[in-house]
This record gives C-alpha cells, sequence and structure tokens, in this order.
C-alpha cells in the first residue's frame, strides 16, 4: 500500500480556517445572484429611503446655523442602512440552522470558526455593495464630499467596521430565536428605534432635555457624526463629549460591539453544536 498522501497545500499560504472561511463567505455572496430579488429589493428601499427623506422630510427640518439637508441627511441613511446589517445577519443564520446547513458544514473537514466568520464577512461585502448604492443616490440629490480622499477613505473604514461589529449582534440574535420571521421582528424592534433616536435625521437638541444624553451616546450618533465630519458635511455644534469626539467614540463603540457579540455568538453557536 501507499503512503497517506499529503494534505494539498492552501492557496498562498493562508492558515485553513482563513480559507475556509473565505469559502463559506463565498457561498454566501453566491446566493445573490441566484436570488436577485434579495439585492434588488435592498437597493430599492435604499434609494427609497434616500428620495423620501430628501426631497418629502427636507424641506420640513431645518437645519441651526443654515447648511444642506440633504448633506446633513445621507450621513444618517449610511448609518442605518449598516445598522440593519445586524438584520440581514440574523435572518441568514437563522435561515440556515432551519434548513439543517450548518449541521452540514459540522460535519465537513473544515474549520469551525468559518461559518462564521464567512457569514459576517460576506454580509460586510454584501452591505458595501448596498453602500455605494447610497452613495450614487445622495451625489444625484446633492450630497457632497468636501474634506478630501484620505478622509473620505478614513470614513468608509469606520462605517465597514460598524457594519461588521453589527453583523455580529446579527450573529448572536440570529442564534438566539427560532425562525426566520421571530429574526426579522426582533431586529426591527431593536434596531429601528435606534436609528431615529440618534442625530441620524434630526439635531439631538431638537430632543426633550431627559432624552438628548440617551441620544448623543447612541452608537448611530458616534457614526453619524463622525462621518459628517470626515465628510466634510454640515454639522450642529455640540457640546457633548460623544459629539465633540465622534471619530474616537465610534471606534470606542465598534470595538465593545465585538468585544460583547462576538463571544456571545460564538458560545451560542458552540452551544448549538453540542446538541
Amino acid at each position: 500500500m501507499t503512503a497517506d498522501a499529503a494534505p494539498a497545500p492552501h492557496r498562498g499560504g493562508l492558515p485553513p480556517a482563513v480559507v475556509d472561511g473565505l469559502v463559506v463567505t463565498w457561498r454566501n455572496l453566491k446566493r445573490i445572484p441566484r436570488i436577485p430579488e434579495l439585492a434588488v429589493f435592498a437597493i430599492l428601499q435604499s434609494i427609497m429611503f434616500v428620495l423620501l427623506f430628501a426631497y418629502v422630510f427636507g424641506g420640513a427640518i431645518p437645519l441651526p446655523g443654515g447648511g444642506s439637508y440633504r448633506e446633513y441627511l445621507m450621513p444618517g441613511i449610511f448609518a442605518q442602512t449598516l445598522a440593519f446589517a445586524a438584520v440581514t445577519t440574523a435572518i441568514g443564520m437563522t435561515e440556515d440552522m432551519n434548513k439543517g446547513i450548518i449541521d452540514r458544514f459540522r460535519s465537513l473537514p473544515m474549520a469551525r470558526s468559518a461559518v462564521l466568520s464567512g457569514r459576517t464577512t460576506s454580509d460586510v461585502v454584501y452591505n458595501a455593495g448596498i453602500l455605494v448604492v447610497l452613495m450614487l443616490s445622495g451625489l444625484a440629490v446633492g450630497w457632497r464630499v468636501h474634506d478630501g480622499v484620505a478622509r473620505f477613505v478614513a470614513a468608509l473604514v469606520l462605517m465597514l467596521g460598524f457594519a461588521y461589529a453589527m453583523s455580529w449582534v446579527g450573529v448572536f440574535l440570529g442564534m438566539t430565536v427560532p425562525t426566520v420571521e421571530v429574526a426579522q421582528q426582533v431586529g426591527f424592534i431593536t434596531i429601528f428605534p435606534l436609528t431615529f433616536l440618534s442625530n441620524a435625521f434630526v439635531p439631538t437638541q431638537s430632543l426633550p432635555s431627559w432624552l438628548r444624553p440617551v441620544a448623543e451616546w447612541n452608537p448611530i450618533s458616534a457614526i453619524v457624526a463622525a462621518c459628517r465630519d470626515l465628510f466634510g458635511n454640515p454639522t450642529i455644534a455640540a457640546t457633548s463629549f460623544p459629539m465633540r469626539h465622534a471619530v474616537l467614540v465610534s471606534v470606542v463603540w465598534i470595538v465593545v460591539l465585538l468585544a460583547v457579540f462576538a463571544p456571545l455568538g460564538i458560545r451560542r453557536y458552540r452551544s448549538a453544536s453540542a446538541r
């Protein structure tokens, strides 16, 4: 008998867990052209939000100190869309659990971490595509970037980091709820109030005094304020710490969300694997 053949080397010398995660990422992304309705409705929803707020509500919301409301609006739309990355991930995880796909992955000779890393990475790529559509829509209604390429790229990195952190929130939610319908409802009632209890669409100064600190410490408010600053879009002068140091607070929120929900999601996945 011949000796057992050595396992095939991984491409580029990448660790096996990384290669397996990229394979699962590609598997998740291949669903988009196979089910084009998912991308089409997500794109239409994004464009609808831009047009609705720019043309319907824009004239009714004056900015203290002046400035273009459409430029003020777009970072809020970006942050709202990326916050809902958690819902997208939660639905995908719940669907895979209910269809038994996770059990099939467990039976394969692959890294256990690939299921979660592949899911979160693919959802970030998916949301990056939606972000491109939003930016093109924003340019069409008058949004512009004024502070150079470097700060624009820094804002993109910050937003995609936020999307990645929110996808881990979705992993935890998706591993906790029993059905896709429940995942969608839980994600909606969790994320939707956060997006409106923030500075995404109106200045926090317009809120009641007891509610204003909650809105200013909202992670979405930090992301929005940071992007407005980096893009050179209109901002509202604020004296609170999170609004004066929005980039720093945004990074801290991203780290906190990852530190809390990544271990929780991994723990839920391991407990489900042990059943």
